[in-house]
């Protein structure tokens, strides 16, 4: 059976978000997925950049469109039209991926918290059985699950010929060409199918490719579930698609594609959304009289076949049925108002991209001709251009034409009569409603189980009678079309441009994503919202027998869910995101109702803080420190930082996924500056003492331990994984007890039977920096940067990328030992084995140099990493005689204990994560063991200040990471396993770094984040003094405060005509928001200024040094705007989109009435899709090799099978569609690159954010694309708008403006707007200068684009100087004979030519006067051609003709350079210290000159 997840929902989605246009036009139309032919030519590789560093969607190089270098798969592209699209889109918030990431980073998303309130979510879910959650209703507001593609989940590979299985049938009419779909069973041309299909891609490829891998103990080698069973995984689909007859009440027929695996459910879901017949939503299909089971196979209907009839007959409506349409009618009413995403609700959000493209740009290509010189208005708005202080806010949302929304009724609610009395319930009256229609004419309805109609009732005299005209009609919408001559021609309009629309606009993302700007909206008269708000959406979640969700098992069933083979861990991938993103949903809903004081308190006799709530099944506790359980960690400190602790703890755990280990589902919600930690309840706890219910670890860290042997067993399969030590601890009685994880981690077995283990918030080891202990003494690095440091709380951990890489570093270094002595003792055949007793440690791990070369040599597989080869051959026979040669024993055993192994035969270093952990004690016979591990955490400490923080900073200065603020600093800092408490350190290193102007960006968002952080610590004190009334006030009051340059702002305080004047102030019993003092309103921005200082001088050991806010943006270089859009996203301010002038000194920049709303921020784990994650990276790892075909299939079935897992949109699959995109572009087929980027630039709008710098990327991305497409002004709008972003995010000295500059000026260039493309291009060559650096050859591209533009003026002498300038670079740097040098000494020649022609002319004229003979001068218009070549150039983008012998002679290429690049950069580092390009593989080539391997490169790990 093909399993479909049917949680019914967005009904349009589904069928829309398998068309590549919204108006979905039949087969031909949709993606040329269905052409085989791309694949057959094997698509053209860029020469995808490798993403060396893990924070590959946030931060783009200076050369971001694509990488010069290593041929490596960009990103995961997941694309719609490709079958399997499932549409309930839960998804997360994290940057992509990296080429090569350990499954535990994978695992580890660093959530950025952009999530929350699902607010339909109501598809239940009982996940053992499919079946069980298919009879979720099919509201628009429930969601809509989508069939995985059948069996082996292999959907279309974008290549394999016509996908057998519908895209779902498109929306209007039946494909015109079912044709070419029939006949094609699916089959993956030419790829082992096992290697495809395993589950364990990136490992039996590494064996296809004989990269041997060295024995590894640790790390995640537990054997792939799907290892046996690859047999039964490949399943040839035979089923193709075929179209059936659609006959609907009052429309002419019509056809329909559909395929054997969809449900008749989804027939219902395309009928909702076609603009004929979205009305309708209680039907049944009927084929020859026949009714059609919901939920049964289309292939399972006997005599369905190709052009079947199916007829839709109404069916009497129920209660519940009459409710959902009501709920679709005003869905539909409703589809093109922003309001749900501005105020942040059931998962909608804000999307741009219409705006600037005029629509889709699927058409447009074909409606503009685009040619080359039509009149273009290229002048962009006064604050674009290079050089303006102006940073308005306004532009950031601009005006959609179509959110003026067409009124079609006035108001439509339920009425005052509801529900009918008894009598008239048995006459078949169901509800009633009132609806007042833009006529102003007021009616009331009758919702009966025949239809709807009108009755005689008026607002305060009830009569159910039917009134005149007595007409009866199966839908509300034809009843008012007959009642309102204003509602049909709206309605008809409403409906014709919803379904215009793209279906990316449409789609609820998985995690909601709030906006921390919003218009002045009115606020309408909304039923479906009013009810919705008081039934606190339980009431609507009928269809879930027991009416609440059952939180605790769905979480734990869906785990359960067997995972041997592909499908099966397709459908319990989906199970778990999908349970996941409604649970998220829930939590957030609920912590805001506990803090808003909406939910009553399990111990409402308690004080407020000590309160804990209990609402929908979920279980809710405050960040306050109850019952001095944290006093020694740091009391309520502690106590606030526990639930993040704990919630990495449960993503870890989860990540690692051991069967019958259990956790909670967990979400931290910060609302109004309180914490609240949302857990699933375990069964039976409730019921008992936890004394009692502990049968593993400690509730009293440490005091008392107990342990299981169960637990034990299962914890030591973590282990290896987490690199947790298993170790013994004394409890009270001194006795010995022996535990697999932290004490404070509990075990408890639930009343279900399962094994729950939950206080996960020590899971990885203590960070000494921040730890003093008496008597221990730190290494050198340490204690020179100043540590340990007191910190305000106990529970510092370091980071579980930070533990990963430390084992990683230590590996290399024992292979390195190993090696080191087994070639001296081949060599001299003398044993020597004391030499490595003491081993080289301290001073390998002081050497910032050691691991990054080492690191460094690890990834640069073509070259000659001579060292790292050598190692892991010996690696090999290391492990081949182990048992023969007692030497090489030996050897083993000296470098396992250099390198602090817990085994002495083998390399395995672990963590005991107590040590130091105030309360515990060790047994004696453990002493030595606890020397070596508290050893192994001070090396630890130390790896983190002396290798991870230079690599950071290092990195920054080649730009191979281009962070562009706070998120994606922080996100760039957790990815090396830095926390953000050394923020300072990371600073302090920028200062005194010998490239410190190179990092002059860096430095900025670091200063930005220092004090938007310290900011947020006292919004959070400073908000829990507030009460609701207050609110909007004292925020406005805070930012005034914080940002505007009035030297005294005062806090209006609630009116006094409202303050009761028996408020009783003794009331102990309070919600936790609800404090009534007026502390707050004293503050003065003297004092705010001065608390942040001192925050920053505390948390983060840096010295501010400022009073105002004025003085940091002198100080600094920040600016304003920047300021406030950080606080918001970090705090969850939204506020009114409008010009704020900070600076003025007569007002406050800020009123009360500027504070729209406050969102909460939510932290919750991210399930991944690893199956779809193995594809994806094995799939860039053969585009890396250069086999192109196999690398676009398996990313294409990497598509397919995130879509499976996310639904339609999510992060991944928006990395995914770019690199699809670019593939495309590189194969020349700029429609399809276009369509795709269009997608990607949607999807990072909606789930990132419309100005998060991945999404500045892509527009850029996009921009190119257009103008490929020969779409100019589109470009030009697309590029200004990525400009405006930057600005304000960063502001304008950024790396990352010169590119985009470069892209300006390079289209202004091309429709002759000389001047203005002068400006961006001069702008663009400072920029580089300072940032590369005046010797680099990315500034000797600018100054030669420079200089083609003076050409183009006639202003030779300004075009000579700039060409002079470039071809000295290349001189310099690449040498007289290389091509690039040739290539500008002959455009010298050139240009000095015309020069000379020009200076005779003028000459002429002043000697004969107009008389003079003029010879014609060659002017040149540049042609699109040559801007187009230029812009690929500067994007990193080279175009390859394919023949398998150009392919081979570029591999060797690819590996000479690679050399080349390494003997440079020593030779380098000699001359000239902080160059920062790789030298060789020099820019642009011309089009007829044979295919180079890179072009102007950027260092070898950077990402597009």
């Amino acid at each position: 059976m093909a399993w479909v997840w049917v949680c019914t929902s967005c009904c349009r989605q589904m069928a829309e978000a398998v068309l590549p246009t919204p108006t979905g036009v039949g087969a031909e139309e949709r993606t040329p997925l269905l052409d085989p032919a791309p694949a057959s030519q094997s698509p053209g590789s860029s020469i995808l950049k490798g993403l060396g560093t893990p924070n590959a969607g946030f931060s783009c190089p200076p050369n971001s469109f694509i990488s010069s270098d290593s041929l490596s798969g960009e990103y995961r592209k997941v694309d719609l039209s490709a079958d399997g699209s499932s549409t309930w889109g839960p998804g997360a918030t994290r940057a992509s991926w990296p080429t090569a990431v350990l499954l535990a980073d994978l695992e580890q998303d660093a959530s950025q918290g952009e999530c929350a309130l699902r607010g339909a979510a109501p598809a239940g879910l009982a996940p053992v059985k499919p079946e069980a959650s298919q009879n979720s209703s099919p509201g628009p507001t429930s969601c809509m699950g989508a069939r995985v593609v059948a069996e082996a989940g292999m959907g279309d590979t974008g290549s394999a010929g016509p996908e057998p299985e519908s895209c779902l049938p498109c929306c209007d009419g039946g494909r015109e060409t079912p044709e070419p779909r029939r006949g094609h069973p699916l089959t993956r041309p030419e790829l082992p199918s096992v290697m495809l299909l395993n589950g364990d891609c990136p490992e039996s490829l590494k064996k296809e490719e004989g990269a041997p891998e060295p024995p590894r103990e640790n790390g995640l080698d537990e054997a792939e579930p799907g290892e046996e069973t690859t047999g039964q995984e490949v399943i040839v689909i035979q089923d193709t698609g075929f179209s059936v007859k659609i006959l609907a009440p009052g429309i002419e027929p019509f056809s329909l594609q559909v395929s054997p695996q969809e449900m008749v459910q989804e027939i219902h879901q395309v009928l909702m959304d076609r603009e004929d017949t979205c009305h309708r939503t209680c039907f049944s299909l009927h084929l020859d009289g026949n009714m059609l089971d919901h939920f049964s196979e289309l292939r399972s209907v006997e005599g369905l076949q190709e052009g079947s009839v199916l007829r839709v007959v109404e069916e009497p409506y129920t209660v519940r049925e009459a409710r959902i349409h009501v709920r679709h009618v005003r869905d539909l009413l409703k589809s093109l108002d922003p309001s749900d995403a501005f105020n942040g609700v059931d998962c909608n959000s804000l999307s741009f991209l219409s705006v600037f493209t005029d629509g889709d740009l699927g058409d447009s290509g074909k409606r503009k001709k685009g040619l080359e010189m039509d009149p273009i208005d290229c002048t962009p708005p006064e604050y674009i251009l290079p050089g303006s202080r102006e940073r308005p806010l306004c532009p950031l949302q601009p005006q959609n034409r179509d959110w003026k929304p067409l009124q079609c009724l006035k108001v439509l609610t339920m009425s005052g009569w509801n529900p009918p009395p008894g009598n008239r319930k048995m006459h078949g009256d169901l509800m009633y409603l009132f609806v007042i229609t833009a006529e102003d004419r007021q009616v009331s309805i009758t919702a009966s189980t025949r239809g709807f109609y009108l009755n005689q009732s008026t607002a305060y005299h009830f009569n159910p009678k039917p009134a005149s005209p007595r007409f009866l009609s199966h839908s509300l919408v034809e009843l008012l079309n007959q009642i309102s001559p204003t509602f049909k021609k709206n309605f008809a309009v409403l409906q014709k441009k919803r379904v215009q629309r793209h279906p990316f606009e449409r789609i609820a993302t998985p995690f909601q994503v709030y906006s921390w700007t919003a218009p002045q909206a009115e606020h309408a008269m909304d039923c479906v919202r009013a009810e919705d708000a008081y039934t606190s959406r339980l009431g609507y979640e009928e269809h879930i027998p027991g009416q609440t969700r059952d939180w605790n098992e769905e979480l734990q069933t869906t785990r359960e869910l067997p995972r041997k083979n592909l499908p099966e861990r397709l459908l319990r991938e989906r199970a778990i995101f999908k349970v996941h993103s409604d649970f998220t949903a829930a939590a957030t809903r609920g912590a805001m109702a506990v803090i808003d004081g909406n939910v009553m308190a399990i111990n409402p006799s308690e004080e407020t803080k000590m309160q804990m709530f209990i609402w929908n099944n979920i279980f809710f506790s405050l960040g306050f420190d109850v019952r001095d359980h944290y006093k020694d960690f740091g009391g309520d400190v502690a106590a606030y930082v526990a639930p993040a602790n704990d919630l990495n703890g449960v993503r870890t755990y989860n990540a690692v996924d051991v069967e019958g280990l259990y956790t909670l589902g967990t979400v931290v919600v910060d609302y109004r500056g309180y914490r609240v930690t949302a857990q699933s309840i375990i069964p039976g706890i409730l019921e008992r003492d936890q004394e009692q219910s502990v049968i593993y670890g400690s509730i009293d860290f440490g005091k008392t331990v107990v342990s299981h042997p169960r637990y034990l067993e299962l914890l030591e399969r973590t282990s290896r994984p987490l690199k947790i030590l298993r170790h013994r601890v004394l409890n009270d009685r001194d006795e010995e007890v022996e535990l697999c994880s932290s004490v404070e981690c509990k075990g408890i077995i639930g009343n279900d039977g399962r094994h729950y283990i939950l206080d996960l918030l020590r899971t990885f080891p203590p960070d000494l920096n921040f730890l003093p202990v008496p008597g221990e003494r730190l290494p050198e690095e340490c204690t020179r940067a100043g540590f340990p440091r007191t910190h305000r709380h106990k529970l510092c951990c370091l980071r579980q990328e930070l533990v990963d890489a430390f084992v990683e570093h230590r590996y290399l270094l024992f292979m390195k030992l190993a090696a080191l002595q087994l070639m001296q003792q081949k060599a001299s055949k003398i044993e020597n084995p004391t030499s490595l007793e003491n081993g080289s440690l301290p001073s390998s791990e002081s050497k910032p140099e050691d691991p990054l070369g080492s690191e460094a040599g690890s990834e640069e597989e073509g070259s000659n990493a001579s060292g790292l080869a050598r190692v892991k051959e010996l690696a090999e026979t290391i492990a081949s005689d182990d048992g023969a040669d007692p030497r090489s024993r030996e050897v083993i055993r000296n470098a396992c204990k250099a390198v602090g192994s817990i085994s002495s035969t083998a390399f395995d270093v672990r963590f005991n994560p107590d040590i130091f952990s105030p309360g515990v004690r060790f047994p004696e016979s453990c002493q030595e063991e606890v020397r070596d591990q508290k050893q192994l955490l001070k090396d630890a400490a130390a790896f983190l200040l002396s290798c991870q923080i230079p690599g950071l900073v290092k990195d920054c200065t080649d730009h191979v990471v281009l962070p562009m603020d706070g998120a994606t600093l922080s996100e760039v800092m957790r990815q090396r396993g830095i926390n953000m408490r050394y923020l300072g350190k990371v600073l302090d290193l920028v200062l005194r770094s010998p490239a410190r102007d190179q990092l002059d960006h860096i430095y900025k968002i670091g200063i930005g984040e220092l004090i938007t952080r310290s900011a947020k610590h006292i919004f959070k004190t400073y908000l829990q003094g507030v009460e609701l009334s207050g609110l909007s006030a004292a925020i406005s009051h805070f930012l005034n405060c914080f940002l505007s340059s009035y030297p005294n702002p005062v806090a209006h305080l609630p009116a006094d005509e409202l303050v009761s004047k028996k408020r009783n102030r003794r009331r102990k019993n309070r919600p936790p928001g609800a404090a009534d003092n007026t502390a707050w309103a004293v503050m003065t921005p003297q004092e705010l200024w001065k608390n942040i200082c001192q925050e920053a001088k505390n948390y983060f050991d840096f010295s501010l040094e400022c009073e105002t806010v004025d003085q940091v943006v002198e100080t600094y270089g920040l600016q304003k705007i920047t300021l406030l859009r950080e606080i918001s996203l970090k705090t969850g301010i939204q506020i009114l989109l409008k010009e704020y002038s900070f600076d003025s000194r007569h007002k406050p920049a800020f009123t009360e009435e500027d504070v729209l709303n406050i969102f909460p921020v939510v932290k919750h784990v991210n399930p991944k899709a690893s199956d779809a994650f193995h594809f994806f990276q094995s799939g860039q790892a053969k585009v890396q090799q250069g086999f192109l075909k196999e690398g676009c299939e398996l990313i294409n079935e990497a598509l397919n099978l995130f879509n499976n897992v996310y639904g339609a949109m999510h992060v991944e699959i928006c990395a995914c569609l770019r690199l699809l995109a670019r593939l495309h572009y590189i194969m020349g087929d700029y429609a399809e690159a276009l369509s795709n980027q269009q997608k990607a630039v949607l999807m990072s709008e909606r789930v990132m954010g419309i100005e998060h710098p991945n999404t500045i990327q892509e527009y850029m991305h996009l921009a190119l694309y257009c103008f490929a497409s020969s779409q100019l002004s589109t470009a030009l709008s697309l590029l200004y708008r990525a400009r405006y972003l930057t600005l304000l995010v960063f502001g304008e000295d950024h790396p990352e403006m010169a590119l985009l500059d470069n892209n300006i000026g390079l289209v202004l260039h091309g429709v002759m707007e000389y001047d203005l493309s002068l400006r961006f291009l001069e702008n663009a060559l400072a920029v580089s200068t300072k940032y590369h650096g005046p010797k680099s050859l990315k500034v000797a591209l600018s100054h030669h684009l420079v200089a083609r533009v003076y050409e183009s003026k006639a202003e030779f002498r300004s075009a000579l100087q700039h060409e002079k300038e470039g071809y000295t670079i290349y001189k310099t740097q690449l040498g007289e004979d290389h091509e690039k040098t040739k290539e500008s000494s002959e455009y010298l020649k050139c240009l000095t030519q015309q020069a000379v022609a020009l200076q005779r002319t003028m000459n002429e004229i002043y000697r004969n006067g107009s008389s003079a003979n003029i010879p014609p001068l060659k002017f040149t218009a540049p042609s699109m051609a040559s801007v187009l070549e230029q812009l690929n150039v500067i994007n990193g983008i080279l175009f390859i003709p394919l023949s398998q012998k150009d392919l081979e002679n570029l591999k060797a290429e690819v590996a000479r350079r690679h050399q080349l690049q390494e003997a440079s950069k020593s030779r380098d580092k000699a001359e000239e210290p902080m160059a920062t390009e790789p030298e060789p593989a020099a820019a642009p080539e011309d089009a007829a000159s044979p295919p180079q391997a890179a072009k102007d490169p950027p260092s070898p790990s950077l990402q597009g």
